[in-house]
């Protein structure tokens, strides 16, 4: 059965589909809006974010990525006491993802035209979440919880400012966002 259509209330046919003239460019437009600016890249005429100003913003979720990155594998290391080998291990994994999605911003940064802020003076600076030590198992689980959730909220308003305007900046945001919200139902998981 097919399924009702929401303006006329009767079936919807397959020779209703849009017109695609109505909303693509002709190829010649798109050819030669395409060599046009053939050294911006990735960065079209029609992206209608300011580019520095997300370039801006997904420097700072790279500074958190490697902050957190950071944490993570100091905390793998220092870690013990009686169930510290596996809550050690569990923190190397968190540290190897977190460092992926560094990678993946970065990238995505210089598609955009930008230049990954590496700098160890500034990440700290940058960074959302901060980078802590600890000298106990459960303090080291609190202090990375704290980090994920404040990713996680981080990441949701990133994909907020993304959303429609750049798809493919707001769908790797989303993944990652994913990831962190699942480190955080591991981390919650530990403390009970």
């Amino acid at each position: 059965m097919r399924a009702a259509s929401p303006i006329t209330s009767r079936p919807a046919r397959r020779d209703e589909t849009p017109d695609p003239a109505g909303f693509l460019s002709d190829v010649k437009t798109l050819r030669a809006r395409a060599r046009k600016h053939i050294e911006d890249g990735a960065v079209t005429d029609d992206y209608s974010l300011n580019a520095k100003a997300a370039v801006k913003v997904l420097n700072d979720a790279l500074a958190t990525e490697l902050v957190c990155t950071l944490r993570y594998r100091q905390h793998s290391f220092v870690a013990k006491g009686i169930n510290s080998d596996p809550i050690a291990q569990e923190f190397l994994v968190h540290s190897n993802e977190e460092l992926a999605h560094a990678d993946l911003i970065a990238r995505r940064i210089v598609q955009l035209g930008g230049t990954p802020e590496f700098n160890p003076d500034k990440l700290a600076k940058l960074s959302h979440a901060e980078y802590t030590t600890s000298d106990t198992l459960d303090t080291m689980i609190r202090e990375n919880l704290v980090a994920e959730r404040i990713a996680i909220e981080s990441y949701r308003e990133m994909v907020r400012y993304f959303a429609q305007h750049d798809p493919t900046t707001r769908a790797m945001l989303e993944g990652i966002l994913a990831v962190e919200e699942a480190h955080a139902e591991e981390l919650s998981d530990l403390l009970h």
